[in-house]
């Protein structure tokens, strides 16, 4: 750490170090050494300092590079908060941003920055970072669909420069569903990654959870006990991340504003055709079938005509504002049904978690039923031993009675004894039987 702050950081003036040991060192008028404080300008430094990051372009092509944070956010016109996002140090839900020139994703392990050109990540370590790379790449070197979009773009700009204006009618008369900007087969990437990593997390969680559950309920254990709970926690925090994806997704499909705005490549198109527009105006004038290189002054021009080319002007703008409204309108429909397709895939795996909480909730019912039967045949058997203990307690009544110190005709007689033993004994069953017949009556024992 000492080495990479020496790197990143600036050398110090020796004045500068002799001037802030003279202040540290010198006691207060109390006596004291003042408060050794924090080096804020340093923890600054560190915060600013270069970051590695992998960028895929438009054609597949990858690399690393090296920019520090507020470059980022120059590159990407980004705020500070969105980044942050993005660092590995701090644990955010999963959230997808539209912004103006680029969509910030966090979704699980993919957090990327996507743009029109290109999808810049923090370079790690990660499986599934590498995979979504690869993947990525070998989308974009497969299909081909960017060159499309790039031969629209050309054409739509060498049309811009001969006819001196543009529509979007031009740029995207030729798309076909299949077809989808750059930014939007990135987002797909990552949604299939997180979709795809989040269900198979489901699917060991499944594995082994329904053997687990189905021993419980043979055995009850305090190592099956512990088990378990332990599975009900891993699926609570996985229930929590599949729905927060879940509902992020659902926001981005009831808010048409959202997802017009995550349109990166149409509004880079838009801002060209509206570059191209204005220099055509300004560049070129016709009058009369002839062009000059030089605007035409507003003074000899006739107030009449100053009027119509305002009008014109109004009429056309308004026809553009109309059309691009509507090709938003129905590129919109694209996006919302490439959010339903993976909106369908998460919800089947919150329906699988769902229903294994539901095994869980049940099974923890049939315990506690079994647990609870169990009690009651201990209270049974408790009810009969202490009914049994009642009778016994009668021959020690009858022991304490004839054990007194008096003389009865009764002694005499050999046989007295065992009459007496006798008619306990009967009475003590008569008694037993009769406790028994009561507590069947009142249904506190089992028929």
């Amino acid at each position: 750490m000492a080495d990479l702050k020496e790197r990143l950081l600036p050398p110090k003036p020796s004045s500068a170090i002799n001037l802030r040991e003279t202040i540290n060192n010198r006691p207060s008028a109390s006596g004291r050494v003042p408060f050794q404080g924090v080096d804020v300008l340093g923890l600054k430094k560190r915060g600013q300092g270069l970051r590695s990051w992998i960028r895929v372009d438009s054609s597949g092509n990858s690399q690393i590079i090296e920019v520090d944070k507020f470059t980022m956010m120059r590159r990407c016109d980004l705020p500070a908060r969105d980044l942050r996002l993005l660092d590995p140090l701090f644990v955010y839900p999963s959230t997808i941003l539209g912004r103006e020139k680029a969509i910030v994703v966090n979704l699980e392990q993919i957090r990327c920055i996507i743009t029109a050109e290109e999808v810049l990540l923090l370079n790690s370590l990660d499986s599934y970072v590498l995979q979504y790379v690869v993947e990525l790449q070998r989308r974009l070197k497969t299909t081909g669909v960017d060159e499309v979009w790039q031969n629209d773009a050309n054409h739509g700009a060498d049309l811009n420069r001969r006819r001196g204006s543009r529509t979007f009618d031009n740029v995207f008369g030729n798309t076909s569903p299949d077809y989808l900007p750059f930014e939007f087969r990135a987002l797909e990437v990552a949604l299939e990654a997180a979709c795809t990593f989040l269900d198979s997390q489901a699917a060991e969680l499944e594995i082994e959870a329904y053997p687990l559950l189905d021993e419980l309920t043979s055995k009850i254990s305090t190592l099956n006990l512990e088990r378990v709970r332990r599975l009900k926690s891993r699926l609570v925090a996985l229930t929590r991340r599949v729905q927060k994806v879940r509902d992020e997704i659902e926001q981005l499909m009831d808010d048409d504003g959202d997802m017009a705005e995550m349109y990166l490549t149409e509004k880079k198109m838009r801002m060209e055709s509206f570059v191209y527009g204005d220099q055509s105006v300004t560049g070129y004038r016709s009058i009369d079938g002839a062009s000059f290189s030089a605007p035409v002054s507003p003074v000899s021009s006739p107030p009449e005509s100053r009027k119509l080319e305002k009008s014109l002007s109004i009429a056309r703008s308004r026809h553009e504002s109309t059309k691009s409204s509507e090709s938003s309108t129905e590129n919109i429909e694209e996006l919302e049904m490439l959010l339903e397709a993976y909106f369908v895939v998460i919800d089947s795996t919150l329906n699988k978690l769902t229903s294994l909480k539901e095994y869980i909730d049940d099974t923890e019912d049939f315990i506690n039923i079994q647990l609870d039967n169990v009690r009651n045949q201990l209270i049974q058997f408790e009810l009969l031993l202490t009914t049994a203990t009642f009778v016994v307690a009668i021959f020690g009544v009858v022991a304490g009675i004839f054990g007194m110190n008096f003389e009865i005709p009764m002694f005499g007689n050999p046989d007295a004894f065992k009459w007496v033993l006798l008619i306990t004994g009967v009475s003590g069953i008569i008694i037993f039987s009769a406790f028994v017949w009561f507590f069947r009556y009142k249904r506190l024992m089992p028929l």
